[in-house]
């Protein structure tokens, strides 16, 4: 489904994935402009959907678009991380499917005033949660040389790091970077040149690193997969959309660990850990776009889903 110039990733396999009944209960965890959540609600009759998002922005523009489902949503302004707090808020106790899409929204990423893209020029800012105090212009400029350093290699995975984080600190020395575009040019200048020949933009990792670091996504995912298999009824199924391999392997590992069951020692007679199976993998390996969404929506490109069911 594409509106607003927006097209949801992995609709069709997400849908099929909850396996949706008309009178359950679902969470889209991440609405966004709503794509998802207009599918799940379309399903329901007297089942009902909470809606979540950290941006006040997004809710106010998915209203709109889900104005002919309103009946069966309940609209939520926070944080994933906080779903025990937020279902009770809603009055949920268990849902029968959740759904979580890790990605940057594409209005976040098209409205400049954001600061989410490299490829245009606006303030530092790059706030999921535009009521939250810590900007990607705090970060860039009051950081630690060896902090910043630390952020771009293990969120962005570049392997330029050092280089980059020098640059930026020898900069700042001489006056605030303030403006997107500045720290773009700077990132590349950093950069050998056949690092800037490369078909990937030099400043994409880097500015996916200070994203994370601002929103702290990383820490976000972790604290949900720790508490959504609590919140899923018996046979519920957890569905989360993943665009990195730092979130992919968080969401992987969890679902493991919680796959496994038993932690005790193999020798141990009889189990003392107490941990016990709450979920089993869906499907074998995470679920990709085809060939024809990707030629449709490029930024599907790195979008990666999976599925596991509560038992």
């Amino acid at each position: 489904m594409e509106d607003y110039g927006h097209t949801s990733v992995l609709l069709g396999e997400c849908i099929e994935a909850l396996q949706i009944r008309p009178d359950g209960v679902y969470v889209d965890g991440t609405l966004g402009m709503g794509g998802h959540s207009a599918e799940i609600a379309r399903r329901l009759s007297t089942g009902r959907l909470i809606a979540i998002d950290r941006d006040a922005e997004a809710i106010r523009r998915a209203k709109v678009r889900l104005a002919p489902f309103t009946a069966r949503i309940t609209f939520v302004h926070g944080n994933f991380r906080d779903l025990p707090t937020l279902l009770d808020g809603a009055g949920v106790d268990r849902a029968d499917g959740m759904l979580f899409d890790l990605g940057v929204s594409s209005p976040q990423l098209d409205e400049t005033e954001r600061g989410f893209s490299y490829m245009s020029d606006a303030p530092l800012d790059m706030r999921m949660d535009s009521d939250q105090g810590l900007t990607a212009y705090e970060v860039v400029n009051q950081w630690p040389e060896e902090r910043l350093r630390a952020i771009l290699y293990e969120f962005g995975e570049e392997r330029y790091a050092r280089n980059i984080a020098a640059a930026i600190v020898r900069r700042r020395a001489q006056q605030p970077i303030r403006r997107t575009g500045e720290l773009s040019d700077l990132i590349r200048s950093a950069m050998p040149p056949a690092a800037r020949r490369e078909k990937q933009h030099p400043a994409k990792r880097s500015f996916q690193a200070i994203r994370i670091a601002v929103n702290d996504e990383l820490g976000a995912i972790s604290d949900l997969m720790d508490h959504a298999a609590d919140r899923l009824a018996p046979g519920g199924r957890l569905a989360v959309i993943c665009f990195h391999s730092l979130e992919s392997r968080i969401v992987k590992n969890a679902i493991a660990a919680r796959e496994h069951g038993c932690t005790c020692p193999r020798e141990f007679p009889v189990c003392i850990c107490g941990f016990r199976q709450t979920l089993k993998s869906v499907y074998r390996k995470p679920i990709v776009p085809s060939q024809q969404e990707l030629e449709e929506n490029p930024r599907a490109r790195s979008a990666s889903l999976r599925v596991a069911e509560r038992v």
